[in-house]
């Protein structure tokens, strides 16, 4: 399963990560590094008071998260032995939340594989972290640049 180079990718290929439960300490420590303790996520009384009913995680916590499962499935399966540069993130969408104890993993789809020179490359993918009533959560494509089959 593991991947050399962007022509060992097809277009279409689907990748699911194991999953991971949120925790009310991945919370607190994220607001501790980040500083940001926004009271949705850090305050019971006010959260409560909010749409959701309960405190939420980040939406960059979730993401943070979701896009670092998809490498349990191994060093070189959603990115390439020759992987130059993570070269970008589009179309960012936070469209459901996360709340303590919910079970988070990643899907990664193949959009394109682009040639950027003879040596380079561009993976495109899209990824969606979904919960464990397969929800998505976060949406957003990732671009990498990787090296291409000499």
């Amino acid at each position: 399963m593991e991947k050399t180079y962007l022509e060992d990718y097809e277009v279409g290929e689907e990748f699911t990560s194991p999953a991971r439960t949120m925790t009310e300490a991945d919370i607190v420590n994220f607001a501790g590094l980040t500083g940001d303790w926004h009271p949705i996520h850090t305050n019971v009384e006010f959260a409560s008071q909010t749409p959701f009913k309960e405190r939420i995680a980040h939406g960059m916590l979730t993401l943070c998260l979701g896009s670092a499962l998809i490498f349990r499935l191994g060093q070189y399966v959603a990115l390439p032995k020759s992987f130059i540069a993570f070269y970008g993130m589009d179309k960012v969408r936070f469209v459901g939340p996360v709340k303590i104890h919910d079970t988070i993993k990643t899907t990664m789809k193949i959009l394109a594989l682009e040639n950027k020179d003879d040596k380079r490359g561009i993976m495109v993918c899209e990824n969606t972290i979904s919960n464990q009533r397969d929800e998505a959560v976060v949406i957003y494509t990732t671009r990498a640049l990787v090296g291409r089959r000499p």
